[in-house]
């Protein structure tokens, strides 16, 4: 059902899981689908020996989708006219990302009603991995 100004207050909040366990499959799918093969997020000997990284980590614009997920199931499809977001830690294999929307204004422009909000997804450990903000068409 979709957003509906009137009945929306700032300070709402909206959260869920959108990833339970990320799995190294999910970051080879993701790179067939994006096209990136980076071997960062790829090969684990590349990203120990040459890179000095722990292995292989997330795509940044994998968690960038992932948090998009919870938004489009909060605002609904095709709704959004802002999303953007920073990516502020590392997301790795096997870790649980939670993403929250806060409504910080409901207003009206042009004659349609708007919601921005803010966003932040964090890992299992209650570390902040992406913050952002978006914008969507809500019903009046």
């Amino acid at each position: 059902m979709p957003l509906s100004a009137s009945k929306l207050n700032v300070g709402d909040k909206y959260e869920e899981v959108v990833v339970d366990d990320l799995t190294r499959t999910q970051l080879v799918m993701y790179s067939g689908a994006s096209g990136d093969y980076n071997p960062l997020h790829t090969d684990d000997l590349y990203a120990k020996e040459v890179a000095g990284y722990p292995g292989v980590f997330v795509h940044g614009m994998l968690s960038m989708g992932l948090t998009g997920k919870m938004l489009t199931n909060y605002v609904g499809d095709g709704r959004l006219t802002k999303f953007g977001v920073r990516f502020t830690n590392q997301v790795w294999p096997g870790d649980t990302l939670t993403s929250k929307a806060t409504v910080i204004e409901i207003r009206e422009d042009g004659g349609e009603h708007f919601v921005d909000l803010t966003l932040e997804t964090i890992n299992q450990d209650g570390k902040t991995v992406v913050t952002g903000s978006a914008s969507a068409r809500v019903d009046p």
